[in-house]
């Protein structure tokens, strides 16, 4: 079933079960309330990434407080995805949408990745949480990926999983298209490793392409920014091997 996009949705870090009443926190009793202000009974759908979508009722307590009142189901929750996405952070507009179109495209995990030409070497956690709620709330996922500690490359791959397919987005990778590529690929739990501008030092390019469990696949004719490349490359892994 697809999502009901004319009702508000929230996430609540709660149990979702039908007669409860769950206390809204300040700043979501605020948008409900003050920004959208909806009134008392007020209908809108909730999930928290475990117990499906269910709809809800608002009702508030004074001025600045509310509680919502859980109703039926609306929707399963879907299995979880079995692709993660590693990729170098990159200056902050260009990250949060990052991390926005992969929530959207149905991600696992997602996993910031130091590599030796990455632009940041520090990330904002809490802004990088926030981004992934608010795209699940915006575009109906009921899965909300979980969000990696950032690692450097080399930590990554020595603690890696063989059975974990890795696709490796190469930009010195010979041929423009990746679907043949990835048609040859049998492992169900897989991982998208996307570089930072200017792509993967060579140093890293062999290292990773010398890794049984790397599958390297090319990024096509043009040249792509690194956000750009991201999103390609999910929608390509998607579309072909995925969930899509």
């Amino acid at each position: 079933m697809r999502a009901n996009y004319k009702l508000h949705r929230i996430y609540l870090d709660a149990p979702l079960c039908k007669g409860s009443l769950v206390p809204l926190r300040r700043e979501q009793a605020h948008y409900l309330m003050t920004v959208l202000r909806l009134a008392d009974g007020a209908e809108v759908l909730v999930f928290n990434g475990r117990d499906g979508e269910h709809d809800a009722t608002l009702k508030p307590e004074g001025r600045k407080s509310a509680n919502l009142e859980i109703g039926a189901q609306t929707r399963e929750q879907p299995a979880q995805s079995r692709l993660d996405f590693l990729f170098a952070p990159l200056k902050v507009g260009r990250l949060d949408y990052l991390v926005q179109k992969a929530t959207e495209m149905g991600v696992r995990r997602i996993t910031p990745t130091f590599t030796d030409h990455t632009q940041l070497h520090k990330v904002n956690d809490g802004r990088l949480a926030a981004n992934i709620l608010e795209a699940a709330e915006q575009c109906g996922n009921l899965s909300i990926p979980d969000l990696g500690e950032a690692v450097k490359l080399e930590a990554l791959l020595s603690d890696w999983d063989p059975a974990r397919r890795l696709i490796f987005c190469n930009e010195s990778q010979v041929g423009n298209n990746p679907a043949r590529i990835l048609n040859d690929i049998e492992e169900k739990d897989l991982a998208l490793l996307v570089g930072p501008e200017g792509g993967f030092s060579e140093r890293e390019r062999e290292i990773l392409t010398a890794l049984p469990f790397v599958t390297p696949i090319p990024l096509g004719p043009r040249i792509l920014r690194a956000d750009t490349a991201a999103v390609a490359a999910l929608t390509a892994v998607q579309m072909t091997i995925g969930d899509w």
